[in-house]
C-alpha cells in the first residue's frame, strides 16, 4: 500500500481524495488544509485523518507521496519541501505560475531523486490514449495537421480568471501538453489571436475568452487548437490528427448515446454539462499511473519536464496574445 497525504481540500482536493479513498493500493493516510474545518470534512468522508501541520502531512515516517492539490502559489514550495523529505509526489499544474522558479523547483527535484509527476490528466483519458496508439503505431503516415478543441459551457468566475495567469496558461496548456504528446515533439513557434465576447470584464483584466493558437512543430507540420471558455451547448472538447496516410479523432463525447425518432426528426443527447463531467474518469486514471509507477519503480508517464515544457509553450502563447506576433518557443 502507497500511503498518501492530501494536501488541498477545496473542489479539486475533495476530487483527488475520492479517486485515493478508491484505489485499492492507496491508503489515504491525512489531509491538510489551510481550513482545518475542509481538512476535517474531506478527511471524515474517506477515512482519513485531518493533518494538524504540514510537517505531519510531509513526515516520510508517516507517508510515501504526497498528492498536492493546493492552490497554485503553493506548489512549488510543497513541491521542494516532499524532495527535502524525500516521499514522492503528484502535483496539479502549473507546477508554478513563474516559469524561471519552476525550473528552480525542477531541478531540485531532480537532484533529490524523488519520483514526482504533474497531474496532466487528459492524457489518461481512454479515447485520448487510443488516438495517441494509433498515432505511435504510424498508420497514419506523416504527421500533416492536428486540430484540437477545448471549449467550456461556462466563464469562471472574474475574481478566479484574475489570478489564473490568462487563457493560455490556464486553460489550453492541457492542450499544449496534449499536442506534445500526441506528436511526440517540441512546437518551436506559436501564433495566438484572441478576443474577449462573452463579458467585457475578460478584456478588462487583460485576458481572453476565445482563443485560436497555431504551432509550428520541427518539421513543419502545424496544430491548430481553439480554446472557448463559454459556450451555449455544453463542454466539447476534441482531437483530431491528420496524416498522410490517413485521419483519426478521438471525437467530442455525449452525456449519452439515446436518439429519440418521432416522425421526420430525431433528437440525441446533448454533451456534457459541464467540463468535469467530461473529464472526471480522468483523475482516477492518471493516479492509478502513478500509483503503478511507484509500485514497480519506473519513471512516471508524465514527468515534470514534460510540465516545464508545456509551460514554456503557454508563456510564448500569452506573449503571441499581447503582441499580435508568432513567437519562438524557447525551452
Amino acid at each position: 500500500m502507497q500511503r498518501f497525504a492530501l494536501i488541498g481540500a477545496g473542489f479539486i482536493g475533495s476530487v483527488h481524495a475520492q479517486s485515493l479513498a478508491a484505489h485499492p493500493g492507496v491508503d489515504l493516510r491525512c489531509v491538510y488544509d489551510l481550513d482545518p474545518a475542509r481538512a476535517a470534512h474531506v478527511s471524515a468522508a474517506h477515512g482519513a485523518r485531518p493533518a494538524r501541520s504540514l510537517e505531519e502531512a510531509f513526515d516520510p515516517a508517516q507517508v510515501d507521496a504526497v498528492f498536492i492539490a493546493s492552490s497554485t502559489d503553493t506548489h512549488a514550495a510543497h513541491l521542494r519541501r516532499a524532495a527535502d523529505a524525500g516521499i514522492a509526489a503528484l502535483v496539479e499544474k502549473p507546477i508554478d505560475l513563474d516559469l524561471a522558479h519552476a525550473k528552480d523547483v525542477v531541478a531540485h527535484v531532480e537532484a533529490a531523486g524523488i519520483p514526482a509527476m504533474v497531474d496532466f490528466n487528459r492524457r489518461f483519458d481512454r479515447d485520448h490514449a487510443s488516438l495517441k496508439r494509433v498515432v505511435d503505431s504510424g498508420e497514419l503516415g506523416e504527421i500533416a495537421l492536428v486540430q484540437l478543441t477545448s471549449r467550456g459551457p461556462s466563464l469562471p468566475p472574474i475574481e478566479y480568471l484574475k489570478v489564473s495567469g490568462g487563457q493560455m496558461r490556464d486553460q489550453t496548456v492541457h492542450f499544449f501538453d496534449l499536442a506534445r504528446w500526441l506528436t511526440g515533439a517540441d512546437p518551436v513557434e506559436v501564433h495566438v489571436m484572441g478576443s474577449a465576447l462573452s463579458d467585457p470584464q475578460v478584456a478588462d483584466i487583460g485576458d481572453v475568452d476565445t482563443s485560436i493558437a497555431t504551432l509550428r512543430l520541427p518539421g513543419g507540420a502545424l496544430v491548430q487548437i481553439d480554446s472557448v471558455r463559454h459556450t451555449g451547448y455544453g463542454y466539447d472538447e476534441r482531437l483530431e490528427v491528420l496524416g498522410s496516410a490517413g485521419m483519426a479523432e478521438s471525437g467530442r463525447m455525449r452525456a449519452g448515446n439515446l436518439t429519440r425518432f418521432a416522425g421526420p426528426t430525431a433528437t440525441s443527447e446533448g454533451l456534457h454539462p459541464g467540463w468535469f463531467e467530461r473529464v472526471q474518469p480522468t483523475y482516477a486514471a492518471a493516479l492509478a499511473a502513478f500509483v503503478t509507477a511507484l509500485e514497480e519503480n519506473t519513471p512516471p508517464p508524465v514527468t515534470l519536464r514534460d510540465g516545464l515544457r508545456a509551460q514554456a509553450i503557454a508563456e510564448a502563447a500569452t506573449l503571441s496574445l499581447r503582441t499580435g506576433q508568432p513567437q519562438t518557443i524557447t525551452y
